[in-house]
């Protein structure tokens, strides 16, 4: 019965999130953080627009998101793959293994750190 209880609460607090992120628009409300490593050092870090990647995507407009962070639209075919070999580990061991592989990490981490460098270097 927890585990039903636990579900539907985080089911809640996930439809909440989406509601949230599809009528208001992070750069308007202070709703929202602000990215603490752009206010510190003025550099983007790899992550900062996802606020409004998700927004833009909500309402449809995948040619905004890409301006904000073009990696994470980008990423989203894995984060669903990942997200489903984590779900289906006990059904599909060798899914979740193969893209755990320090190979396949190393390489995701190196994407993200050119991914940094760049948008920096070039003001994406």
């Amino acid at each position: 019965m927890k585990k039903y209880l636990f579900t539907i609460a985080l089911l809640i607090l996930a439809a909440v999130a989406v509601a949230t992120y599809f009528l208001f628009d992070p750069s308007q409300y202070a709703l929202f953080p602000r990215c603490p490593f752009l206010v510190i050092t003025g550099l983007k870090c790899p992550g900062c627009g996802s606020q409004r990647v998700i927004h833009s995507l909500l309402n449809g407009d995948i040619a905004a998101a890409w301006h904000y962070n073009a990696l994470m639209v980008a990423a989203i075919p894995a984060i669903i793959l990942y997200s489903y070999a984590e779900i289906t580990y006990k059904r599909h061991p060798s899914l979740y293994d193969n893209l755990n592989r320090p190979p396949v990490i190393w390489g995701i981490f190196a994407a993200i750190v050119l991914w940094w460098i760049l948008r920096n270097i070039f003001g994406w």
